[in-house]
């Protein structure tokens, strides 16, 4: 892989050969983790209870003595994620209890096999389950307040004793979690979301992965966008993040432009996703006469192209049932050439 100095290096290039079940598990990630900061963007532990609103919406986050689950204990759960999505794409059976083998999980995140990297799992673990949750669901003039965690229990081995090595250990993901899975509210990541080296980073790829998705552009202003990332640090530190995603073009996927006069933030897709890997199991699927209809409808469009768009629109959309899929999309892409004839 070419080396990029804004990234941390690949440390398992060859992971497929040695831990092939891991590395076939597309990386996955729950929606609602992606667009609500449920995770501290800090190395050191962080015991304040988070709270943010919108629109009449709150969201507390709740840490333990140890501190919130920060970004990188998330690791350990999109592992988690990526096992399951794994085993529906098999059409084998899935549970809440997953077993997670220390090294494997420590490949799959482009970790060091050290002692501290052993320890650091061990600390994640607490700070997962420890931290809780609480959020309000808004029906006419009711109002219902939900608490829940992100995993309920682990079960640990390790080797000689207390201090030593982390082997394996079983996880328990929360209820809300695991049906999150099974409703497949999830997103393929990067795998180079791995190697970014600082926490503002993949934040601020989780939010460009939710919102822009498979679509060619989306724009947002930078207030709001330093709002959603759950950033700690001040607006102007913010802001040079930012630039530097823009100045060095390190961001997966996404190409980052910032407007300083309009103090906007431009996501442009570089089309590095492949839509089979990328998109739910029950995603639409078209005709091959459909597709050379579309070059007839929409000329001068990449006709794949589209169907991301559209494919992206429908999830957006939440996933309708489509009475006839390859009418749906020709009629999409009726309309988007005559919005615009000349992309």
């Amino acid at each position: 892989m070419k080396k990029n100095p804004h990234l941390v290096p690949d440390r398992h290039p060859q992971k497929q050969l040695f831990v092939c079940d891991v590395a076939d598990a597309v990386l996955k990630d729950v929606m609602p983790h992606m667009e609500h900061p449920f995770y501290s963007l800090s190395k050191k532990p962080d015991t304040t209870i988070k709270r943010y609103e919108h629109n009449g919406n709150w969201i507390e986050i709740i840490p333990s003595v140890k501190g919130l689950a920060t970004i990188y204990d998330k690791d350990i759960l999109i592992y988690c994620i990526s096992q399951i999505m794994a085993k529906i794409k098999d059409g084998l059976p899935i549970s809440q209890l997953v077993k997670i083998n220390s090294h494997d999980l420590l490949i799959f995140t482009n970790r060091g096999f050290g002692g501290k990297d052993y320890k650091a799992l061990n600390e994640s673990l607490d700070r997962l389950a420890g931290t809780r949750i609480r959020t309000n669901i808004r029906t006419g003039d009711e109002e219902q307040i939900l608490g829940f965690g992100l995993i309920d229990s682990t079960s640990i081995r390790r080797k000689h004793g207390i201090d030593g090595r982390l082997l394996n250990c079983e996880i328990k993901l929360s209820d809300w979690v695991f049906n999150a899975i099974k409703a497949q509210e999830v997103l393929t990541l990067h795998p180079d979301y791995f190697r970014l080296r600082k926490p503002i980073e993949r934040r601020i790829y989780e939010l460009a992965r939710k919102h822009c998705g498979k679509k060619i552009k989306w724009s947002i202003g930078l207030d709001l966008l330093y709002k959603k990332s759950g950033a700690r640090s001040d607006l102007r530190r913010f802001r040079q993040s930012v630039r530097d995603l823009s100045n060095n073009a390190h961001l997966p996927d996404y190409c980052v432009e910032f407007d300083s006069e309009k103090d906007m933030v431009i996501f442009t897709n570089r089309n590095t996703m492949s839509l089979e890997n990328t998109l739910d199991f029950n995603r639409p699927i078209l005709k091959k006469m459909t597709y050379e209809k579309a070059r007839q409808i929409a000329p001068r469009y990449d006709v794949y192209w589209l169907e991301q768009e559209w494919i992206g629109f429908w999830i957006d959309s939440g996933k309708p049932e489509l009475r006839n899929v390859d009418s749906a999309f020709l009629a999409f892409c009726k309309r988007r050439y005559e919005r615009n004839p000349n992309p």
